[in-house]
């Protein structure tokens, strides 16, 4: 999906960018013990040093990928603003709008929404656009499944005036039920800060809740 001629996933690194100059550094995000400063490192790192970024995941590399977002961290915050919104490397296929989206909507949307929610309240802080939220209600139908694979129920995703997806699998059923940009925080763990109402059999609403989710 576009806005206009640029890719959503591209607008929304931009209001992403401009959240940053505006909260400044030094600011509380939902990943913590991390700043704004280690969270804008971490976008430049998972683009620019792809060899680096499976760190996050791969124990052994760990210690490597720190010590990379440390040193992209400690540049001025302006230059570090910057190299976030300039987005991937010239080589890297995200260059292309279509794969911008598929790679890194998720990404921008929710690191966005760990800024906007650094101080831990849970509800949303700004009204997005119709666009946007049609392309993430649009990237749960594709990842739902895979973002809600751990819990040991069937997931049915609701928001008013869209079509229902289901994900996961089970003899009972758990709603979850808010604007698309709330679901997707619960569908990556972040259901603390996230407005939505969970509903269904109480031994399958609290499995919901103590599995892991996302990726």
């Amino acid at each position: 999906m576009t806005s206009g001629s640029t890719p959503i996933a591209r607008t929304e690194r931009l209001a992403l960018c401009d959240t940053f100059v505006a909260v400044g550094p030094d600011a509380p995000t939902l990943c913590m013990p991390w700043t704004t400063r280690d969270l804008a490192a971490h976008l430049v790192v998972r683009e620019g040093r792809p060899d680096l970024a499976t760190g996050i995941w791969v124990p052994f590399l760990a210690d490597r990928t720190e010590r990379e977002q440390s040193r992209v961290a400690a540049q001025p915050w302006a230059d570090l603003v910057e190299a976030v919104r300039s987005g991937p490397p010239v080589w890297h296929p995200a260059r292309l709008g279509a794969v911008d989206n598929a790679v890194n909507l998720a990404e921008m949307v929710i690191h966005h929404e760990d800024v906007l929610r650094g101080d831990g309240a849970t509800g949303p802080r700004r009204e997005p656009s119709a666009h946007l939220e049609s392309a993430v209600w649009s990237l749960l139908s594709r990842m739902g499944r895979l973002l809600f694979r751990r819990v040991p129920a069937a997931v049915e995703l609701h928001s008013p005036g869209r079509r229902t997806l289901t994900a996961g699998s089970g003899d009972a059923t758990v709603t979850v039920t808010g604007a698309p940009i709330e679901v997707l925080l619960t569908a990556y763990g972040r259901r603390n800060v996230a407005d939505v109402e969970v509903d269904g059999p109480p031994d399958a609403v609290a499995a919901f809740g103590a599995a892991r989710l996302g990726l």
